[in-house]
């Protein structure tokens, strides 16, 4: 059993997103008594209504520096969990003014107000994708970052290496790879829907590896981070225990829909051969140089990527011990978007 130091107090930037909801319901069944100030974005926060009386529900925005301070006033002590960032934005500038800038104005504000410890999330982007089919992304792994999201986290990890190094706030980074589970976006849905319509992309084999989160082992991992003392400083890959193929992945969610879900599906997939992610690479890299994004383009140019970490060291230094898996991950995934 890990020492642990109880979470007492609780800020939540981007609570209302989908990992901010999971984690707030978290802190709440964890110590229900406990207080638990959120923020997200003025038309974001109905979400949080449910979350119960415990909750204080602030509006802002990271980028707000005056809005970053109001948050943090009368947080001495406190832990700050930090969520808010941008994945799919309209234009690149974006991700440098959400995912860098915001993340410095509220860990400034944290550090001045008192806050004990940040846990901030970052993303598998700044270190790009495995060199080889076979390899797992550990926490020695270098940066390589992938596009501008990839760019744009791995400064900000940078930045909160160095706030460490200069003493006055703990804090512990968490890479989270590609999440599922409650709270999930329509873009979750539409991705249900090109499974059962036999539209879901296949590139490549679809052998290629992708680490998962289930948003409740997530949570588990953020409240570890933020309550084992010699967390701080770290960095922790949090996910499900194994990665999984392409092909397992849209094989589990084909099977649940007709077997539990009464869904009838087409059984097919969309198979395009590898170099169709490159080209897609390609018109990627050429719109974010010109300062936009496409969501669609983007998302394509993985699809034939292995994308993996261990979570060795979350295991053993937290006591990380993931207890839901991808098929009964799915199962409740797909309970929400189809009931």
């Amino acid at each position: 059993m890990k020492e642990k130091t109880l979470v007492k107090r609780a800020i939540v930037t981007g609570a209302a997103g989908w990992l901010g909801r999971g984690l707030v319901n978290a802190l709440g069944s964890a110590e229900p008594s406990n207080g638990i100030r959120a923020m997200d974005l003025p038309e974001c926060v109905s979400a949080l209504k449910p979350a119960g009386g415990n909750v204080e529900v602030l509006t802002g925005d990271v980028r707000d520096v005056e809005g970053c301070r109001r948050l943090m006033r009368g947080g001495e002590g406190a832990t700050l969990f930090h969520l808010a960032g941008i994945i799919h934005p309209r234009r690149v500038r974006e991700f440098y003014a959400i995912n860098l800038q915001g993340t410095i104005n509220v860990l400034a504000a944290a550090r001045e107000a008192g806050v004990r410890r940040a846990v901030i999330v970052s993303s598998n982007s700044p270190l790009g994708c495995n060199p080889h089919p076979d390899h797992l992304f550990d926490e020695e792994s270098p940066y390589h970052p992938y596009m501008n999201y990839g760019r744009s986290k791995m400064l900000m990890e940078q930045h909160v290496h160095s706030l460490q190094a200069a003493g006055g706030l703990e804090t512990v980074l968490i890479r989270a790879p590609w999440f599922y589970g409650p709270f999930q976006p329509p873009r979750q849905k539409l991705f249900f829907n090109m499974v059962r319509d036999g539209k879901a992309p296949i590139v490549g084999g679809g052998e290629n590896l992708r680490s998962m989160a289930y948003i409740d082992n997530l949570a588990q991992g953020l409240l570890l981070a933020a309550s084992v003392p010699k967390a701080a400083g770290q960095t922790y890959w949090i996910a499900d225990r194994r990665p999984y193929s392409m092909n397992e992945i849209v094989d589990t969610i084909e099977r649940l829909l007709e077997t539990e879900f009464g869904q009838r599906c087409a059984h097919r997939r969309l198979r395009l051969p590898g170099i169709a992610s490159d080209i897609a690479w390609c018109g990627d890299w050429l719109i974010q140089t010109l300062g936009a994004y496409e969501q669609k383009l983007h998302v394509l140019s993985e699809m034939n990527k292995t994308i993996a970490c261990s979570i060795g060291k979350a295991e053993r230094e937290l006591g990380y011990d993931p207890q839901i898996s991808l098929e009964e991950g799915m199962r409740r995934s797909l309970a929400e978007a189809f009931s």
